[in-house]
């Protein structure tokens, strides 16, 4: 860890996480020794395909996984300030009550990809945003009115009195989403988790509320986690980058590390698989293959079948995380000092001249 991270405040620390899932074809290890830090005010995404155990992770933080889900092993300790005092807790040993009345909404908040699943239809939007406060704030009707209304106008939605009394069929995707966000901010939570909060959103709206969060980041000092597979987004919002493939973290730094530096062939995968217009490839990239059916025992590296660089021991051995930097790390066996000596590919080293030349040049 850097000196300077060392005067940073953690706020949420996972290790050694292992979740598995009981269903009708077996046990599934969805999760398997993940481990991760967040400090605040920063931003991590984590990224990978779908399957790759993302949204599985951030469920267990939230104390909200299914019910045939089991944690193997593990902690997920989480800081945050009750009137302004610091309380450290591990999330896996609360109660799921505890969690809905003390930690969920109020220092925890969640904001899901698709708006009409997260909001009542039976109820208005003022009522919805004031809920919380009154629930976690002890909040008279009148403050949590007026706090309502100063969250619609910090999401950006004009004549906030007006779309108090409206329900959400009656509003566009792009002013639900950003309701979603103004409940998720009403109790002033410590920490933001964000699943593909733009997905359901066309490109102009997405950027927009991309920006609004960075934002309002800024002004209450949050943390955010993202999660997505759209590598475009996290080159907009996020401080660090954690790839999952297989539920573990393959690959972990700083978002110019991952972007700029990658070293793990996934990661190499999936910044080749980014839709990009200035190459002249007339077919997308795509990583070959599927990924590994959790229900069976994974042996050595779980990528190596879909791995074209895959050395013999790949299929042997799992990799440990090897350092790079203070901050970056792969777990790859074509980082062992004996292991041949493999670049990425040409395409990708192009693509990514490009992106360093392009944001030099924003820069200026």
């Amino acid at each position: 860890m850097t000196e300077s991270k060392k005067m940073e405040e953690k706020i949420l620390s996972i290790r050694d996480l292992s979740i598995s899932f009981q269903t009708a074809l077996g046990r599934v290890d969805a999760i398997r020794g993940v481990e991760m830090d967040l400090y605040r005010g920063e931003t991590l995404a984590i990224v990978g395909e779908s399957g790759s155990g993302k949204s599985v992770t951030m469920k267990a933080v939230m104390g909200i996984l299914s019910s045939n889900g089991v944690i193997n092993s593990g902690s997920i300790d989480f800081s945050y300030y009750d009137n302004h005092e610091k309380i450290d807790v591990d999330i896996l040993k609360l109660t799921k009550k505890h969690m809905r009345s003390h930690i969920n909404g109020k220092h925890i908040a969640m904001i899901f990809q698709d708006p009409m699943t997260s909001l009542n239809p039976t109820m208005n939007i003022g009522a919805q945003i004031m809920e919380g406060m009154i629930w976690h704030k002890r909040a008279n009707k009148k403050e949590a009115y007026q706090r309502a209304l100063e969250l619609l106008e910090l999401v950006g939605i004009t004549d906030a009195k007006k779309r108090m009394k409206n329900y959400p069929h009656q509003l566009s995707g792009g002013m639900r989403q950003r309701v979603v966000i103004a409940i998720a901010l009403a109790c002033n939570p410590d920490l933001l988790i964000c699943d593909e909060p733009t997905t359901a959103l066309d490109v102009t709206i997405q950027a927009k509320i991309l920006e609004l969060i960075k934002d309002i980041q800024k002004k209450m000092n949050i943390s955010v986690i993202y999660i997505t597979h759209d590598l475009g987004v996290v080159a907009k919002v996020a401080d660090y980058v954690a790839v999952m493939y297989a539920g573990k973290i393959v690959e972990k730094g700083t978002v110019d590390e991952v972007f700029y530096d990658p070293k793990h062939p996934y990661t190499w995968g999936l910044l080749s698989a980014m839709p990009d217009l200035d190459t002249f490839d007339d077919v997308l990239y795509t990583i070959p293959g599927s990924p590994p059916n959790l229900s069976h025992k994974v042996e050595g590296d779980a990528f190596a079948d879909r791995n074209i660089y895959a050395l013999n021991i790949d299929h042997r051995l799992e990799p440990p995380m090897f350092k790079i930097t203070d901050t970056h790390y792969a777990a790859t066996w074509l980082l062992h000092e004996k292991a041949p000596k493999v670049e990425m590919p040409q395409a990708l080293r192009d693509r990514i001249d490009r992106m360093l030349k392009e944001a030099s040049d924003d820069g200026k």
